[in-house]
């Protein structure tokens, strides 16, 4: 449910969504999504001052059940 949540929003935020790869890595206690993108749209999703990556990071822990620690990382 995290992964389509993040999916969704980072999705509709890049310029090529073909080179969007998104993977989760489930744990009994927390949940690891990896973001890879093109370069030029490192940016759009960090966002000024990575607030927007920051918004990400906040819904995908509001949707979670609370017993899971999220982790939303970039990588370039």
């Amino acid at each position: 449910m995290l992964q389509e949540l993040v999916t969704f929003i980072v999705y509709n935020l890049v310029g090529e969504p073909d080179k969007l790869e998104i993977e989760a890595e489930h744990s009994s206690r927390s949940v690891r999504i990896e973001i890879r993108c093109a370069p030029e749209d490192a940016g759009r999703i960090i966002g000024r001052g990575g607030r927007i990556i920051n918004s990400i990071r906040t819904l995908a822990r509001a949707a979670s059940d609370g017993r899971q620690r999220v982790e939303i990382q970039l990588i370039d």
